[in-house]
């Protein structure tokens, strides 16, 4: 089995991997280090045969699990980085060091998962979207705030009281409380529709949509797309890299 490591900006998520796919995702917040009930779950874990790691989640962490590893398992973390051409995928960035690694095993996993073209949406701390043709050709992609960071951004530069609204029932609002909060999902759910009619236009048929991340439950309401969730993508990417 291999140990399989998703490290984002908020959130770390694992899963065990077996026969180049993963089994069930578990999700902790590391807030800049390991959790004491990650500790926990993984000292009662055998001794994987790799441990595979996609690290957006900067330097302290990394350091952090590679004491964890050596001293659980004798094992240095292998930590993915994108490469240029690799798994089918072909990454449009000229500096494929800047490329993020999580988007780069995510469009793996999704040329995996989907024959055609497909637009890959992660909806976490940041917004990404890339656009993956059939053959593996990618397009590029955009960047948005997430929907908290949009939020907080807009209440920090005004004077406008932060207020959560009860529900969101409808894609306009009627107080301010709830036209920040509603903004906030319109705008992302916006883009990804534009986008998939971009792609669709420049494939020559329609693409599938992939959404991941923490916030895609609440993004999935605004948006008029057929959305399939797959929130183990990063982690699809990873066991791709195992096999």
């Amino acid at each position: 089995m291999d140990l399989l490591i998703d490290i984002g900006n908020t959130n770390l998520k694992w899963a065990i991997g077996e026969s180049g796919a993963p089994g069930e995702m578990r999700t902790v917040r590391h807030h800049g280090g390991l959790p004491i009930d990650l500790h926990a779950a993984w000292e009662q874990l055998p001794p994987p045969r790799h441990v595979l790691v996609g690290n957006v989640g900067g330097a302290k962490l990394a350091g952090a699990l590679e004491r964890v590893c050596r001293a659980y398992w004798d094992r240095e973390p292998i930590f993915a980085t994108p490469e240029p051409n690799a798994h089918g995928v072909t990454i449009a960035y000229a500096w494929p060091e800047r490329f993020g690694v999580d988007r780069w095993l995510a469009l793996i996993a999704a040329h995996r998962l989907c024959a055609g073209p497909v637009l890959v949406i992660d909806a976490g701390t940041a917004i990404t979207y890339d656009l993956l043709l059939g053959d593996g050709r990618h397009l590029g992609g955009l960047i948005l705030a997430g929907i908290e960071m949009m939020r907080d951004g807009l209440i920090a530069g005004t004077r406008i009281p932060r207020v959560e609204p009860e529900e969101l029932t409808a894609p306009w609002a009627t107080d301010t409380g709830a036209a920040i909060a509603l903004g906030s999902l319109q705008a992302p759910a916006a883009l990804a529709e534009r986008l998939f009619d971009r792609l669709t236009h420049q494939a020559g048929r329609v693409p599938e949509c992939l959404l991941a991340g923490g916030d895609a439950e609440r993004l999935i309401p605004a948006l008029d797309l057929p959305i399939r969730r797959c929130p183990d993508l990063v982690l699809r990417g990873l066991a791709l890299l195992a096999r």
